[in-house]
């Protein structure tokens, strides 16, 4: 970084200083390039034409010299809650009106961090997950987000479970998505832990690209989603 900072420097001195005048007519032409440009002939006639040593003129800077910015993606893990809601309330209504569940008092109560399921059963608990679990998936929720807690008997042969929501990406997580990236062997790709996110950079979109479709076909038993794809 150090070396690439002295270099783009040098070019923005160079870029600076007075160059040789030509001859237009009896006039003798004097001219300035600004940082970062260059000037060239036109044609016969000796003039300068200002070029920007960058595309379309643009110059990123970082902490006060000019960098080039790679492609970068996020990796998260997160869930939708309305989506989640949405399940829970259809399920809650199946269990309402179908036969196999009068008088079992079934029932699913919402929150954001955590799902509550009762029967009075555990042949009905295990029926009403089946019937949330169906819905889930109808609305696009990884059963993956769902941290399943033991069954627990309460009174008179009653069931009850807990259903932990699980999203954002853990730092052992991280690192074992980490070293999954790093076995795929592609020069500049790395990925860098922000929170409860995974940043990943590369040089080229391509290999970021194949970076995506090699993560979304491992298994880290939590749901993964790409975001923020930028060039």
């Amino acid at each position: 970084m150090l070396e690439l900072a002295r270099a783009i420097r040098a070019i923005l001195r160079v870029g600076s200083t007075k160059l040789p005048g030509a001859m237009d007519g009896n006039k003798k032409v004097h001219a300035w390039s600004g940082p970062g440009r260059i000037r060239t002939y036109v044609g016969v006639t000796g003039r300068f034409t200002v070029c920007s040593l960058w595309p379309l003129g643009h110059r990123p800077t970082m902490f006060g010299i000019s960098y080039m910015s790679v492609p970068t993606f996020d990796v998260v893990s997160e869930v939708n809650l309305q989506e989640v809601r949405n399940a829970v309330d259809q399920a809650n209504r199946e269990a309402s009106t179908r036969f196999d569940f009068k008088d079992t008092d079934s029932h699913i109560e919402f929150s954001e961090s955590e799902l509550k399921l009762e029967s009075s059963s555990e042949d009905r608990l295990r029926a009403l997950v089946v019937v949330l679990e169906e819905k889930l998936v109808k609305r696009g929720v990884s059963l993956k987000a769902l941290d399943r807690g033991p069954i627990v008997e309460g009174s008179r042969g009653s069931a009850r479970q807990v259903f932990k929501l699980v999203a954002g990406i853990s730092t052992e997580k991280a690192k074992a998505i980490n070293r999954v990236i790093k076995d795929l062997n592609l020069k500049g790709v790395s990925g860098s832990i922000q929170g409860d996110t995974l940043r990943v950079s590369g040089k080229k979109r391509d290999d970021l690209q194949a970076t995506i479709q090699k993560l979304k076909e491992s298994d880290f038993d939590i749901p993964l989603q790409f975001n923020n794809f930028r060039d």
